[in-house]
């Protein structure tokens, strides 16, 4: 996989319902390269076994009350690398999985993915010990 990417010349990697483990040699050689969109406002319901409907469905028998998504660099954890951007979701009464998986991809995921990607093409994102950090022209 890592020398297929090479060949590409990528200058991002983007995971977006990639549900699979990356391998650490590709972590470590596109190091804050590789960005993730999760279904949930890190580090609340995420890591392993938390992905599609089961993140939605452990917030609804939590009973919060806002979720959302996170945009993150990948990292070797799962989850665990540097957060760019999250946007909350207000939890409604009537919510099924399925109805809240829709409203987080449409009033979230579907929001920040494209704005992080345009700040890392901007060159506007800067990570340092193991925090991001974005530039805003005033």
């Amino acid at each position: 996989m890592l020398e297929e990417i090479k060949g590409y010349q990528a200058d991002l990697i983007v995971l977006a319902g990639y549900l699979v483990i990356i391998p650490e040699i590709l972590i470590q050689s596109y190091r804050n390269k590789i960005i993730n969109i999760h279904p949930s406002l890190i580090p609340a319901f995420c890591g392993p076994g938390y992905y599609g409907l089961r993140v939605h469905e452990a917030v609804l028998n939590r009973g919060v009350k806002v979720t959302g998504a996170t945009v993150h660099f990948v990292d070797e954890g799962t989850d665990t690398g540097p957060i760019i951007l999250q946007k909350a979701v207000k939890v409604r009464e009537d919510d099924t999985p399925e109805v809240l998986q829709r409203r987080v991809m449409e009033e979230a995921e579907w929001h920040i993915l494209p704005q992080a990607i345009e700040l890392i093409a901007e060159d506007k994102i800067r990570v340092k010990n193991g925090k991001v950090y974005v530039t805003v022209q005033p």
